[in-house]
């Protein structure tokens, strides 16, 4: 078939999402499903947010979805779920976002994620039970100083001989453990021993006590030790993922995705067993997690993904993965690490990429639409089986884009779905900076020409 041929079998397939009413479509092709991994192109679009918001709510309110989890650190995530199921302290969604200080904050410290906390909340003050209110949790491992920390305040709690032992095997990692980084390339290149064992230990301990507390019957775990014990499985992965970043960089990415399917998976048995029926669960994570790393060129390199990791543990029917593209428009992100959030112009789509032939989809179809790729095998021969794509993190520059923000995959295996958006707009931080402005950029930005 020609290119022009396969444009429109792909216009007959696309979906328009002009209104919510349409996102009926999305609903229906996700299916029994009880994984729904929605991605993003970039960490710094509103309406990537804003429509998994939307789709959110209504796999909550309509399939019994049970909690939402995302790229985020476990304390810091934590924080948010004691707001919206009404256990904790904080009384606004900023006070419970308060946690989320390490770079970069404008991921879940914006206007979008504000509005889905207290729209969150609301929903659960109408759940008597208490074990059914949805939850919010980090799927993440950058938070080792906080978790270690957390730890120990829970067994001070409950077992000060426990919080005694912890604060021992900690103390190896502690007085750095808030520069994992150096901590990191110290035991990479033999300027100190390493800390595995210990955090080993600790974690060994409490999966223990979580194992005898379930080997009794009616006897379930409470939260509370959940919670200790995923942030003990944080520090322990960790120190891990810091010791292996100053080696290969396949092999840190793999700890760090497999920490994240773990503890999905952690979750989900954690929630299934609080409510007694199958745990539903949401994700919102880069495309770059959730896309199955076999159909990309990173993981024939070796690297290999969340998404990947849910279809191999659970099969394809149950788990669904919704990638998003755009175009072109506006983004935040920083220029490096940890440097300010800055709003951006996002340079348009290169030829034979995925995002170009959306563009192209949408010039006779919407602005924004599905495009349904499981079950659709006249969309799947239609797609090139080889189409760059383009990964904004929160990191972009613009100017040496095809470089640093392109790969190659096959879309048709990659994703159940796409869902394109053809301009996009920045997501506004809560805390904005002399670096992020409330006005349009000029279109010849960044070149100034």
């Amino acid at each position: 078939m020609s290119d022009q041929d396969n444009l429109a079998v792909l216009r007959q397939h696309a979906l328009p999402l002009d209104t919510s009413d349409d996102l009926d479509a999305v609903l229906d092709h996700v299916g029994d499903a009880t994984l729904v991994l929605m991605g993003e192109a970039s960490h710094g679009t509103r309406e990537f947010y804003r429509l998994r918001a939307d789709i959110s709510k209504r796999l909550i309110v309509e399939r019994g979805f049970d909690a939402i989890a995302v790229e985020a650190d476990w304390p810091d995530a934590l924080q948010v779920s004691r707001f919206v199921q009404m256990t904790g302290s904080d009384q606004t969604a900023d006070q419970a976002l308060s946690g989320f200080q390490r770079f970069p904050q404008w991921m879940w410290r914006n206007e979008e994620v504000v509005d889905l906390l207290y729209w969150m909340r609301l929903h659960n003050q109408h759940v008597r039970d208490a074990a059914r209110r949805v939850g919010f949790f980090g799927l993440d491992l950058y938070s080792l100083h906080k978790s270690m920390r957390a730890v120990v305040h829970y067994l001070d709690q409950v077992d000060p001989e426990a919080a005694g032992r912890a604060r021992e095997r900690y103390s190896c990692i502690d007085h750095i453990a808030a520069d994992p980084q150096r901590y990191g390339y110290a035991t990479a290149f033999g300027l100190r021993e390493d800390c595995e064992d210990e955090v080993v230990r600790q974690l060994s301990e409490l999966s223990g006590e979580a194992m005898r507390h379930m080997n009794q019957p009616g006897v379930a775990v409470s939260d509370e030790l959940f919670y200790a014990r995923q942030n003990a499985r944080v520090a322990q992965n960790a120190e891990s993922y810091y010791r292996a970043m100053f080696g290969s960089r396949d092999q840190s990415w793999n700890i760090r995705d497999t920490h994240m399917a773990d503890t999905l998976d952690a979750l989900r048995a954690h929630i299934a067993a609080r409510k007694g029926s199958p745990a539903r669960l949401i994700v919102w994570a880069h495309n770059s997690h959730l896309g199955d790393a076999r159909a990309t060129e990173m993981g024939q390199g070796g690297q290999l993904n969340l998404g990947q990791l849910m279809r191999e543990r659970h099969g394809m029917e149950q788990t669904y993965l919704l990638g998003f593209t755009t175009h072109e428009g506006t983004v935040t992100a920083a220029s490096e690490w940890d440097g300010p959030a800055e709003l951006k112009r996002v340079r348009p789509s290169l030829p034979g990429s995925v995002e170009a032939l959306m563009h192209q989809l949408g010039e006779r179809t919407a602005a924004r639409f599905l495009l349904p790729l499981r079950g659709r095998d006249s969309v799947r021969a239609a797609l090139p089986a080889r189409l760059q794509e383009r990964a904004i993190g929160v990191i972009y520059r613009p100017e040496s884009e095809r470089i640093s923000h392109y790969f190659h995959a096959d879309v048709a295996r990659q994703f159940d779905a796409l869902i394109h958006v053809d301009r996009g707009s920045a997501i506004k931080p809560l805390e904005y900076s002399a670096h992020w402005a409330t006005d349009e950029l000029p279109e010849t930005y960044p070149s100034g020409l």
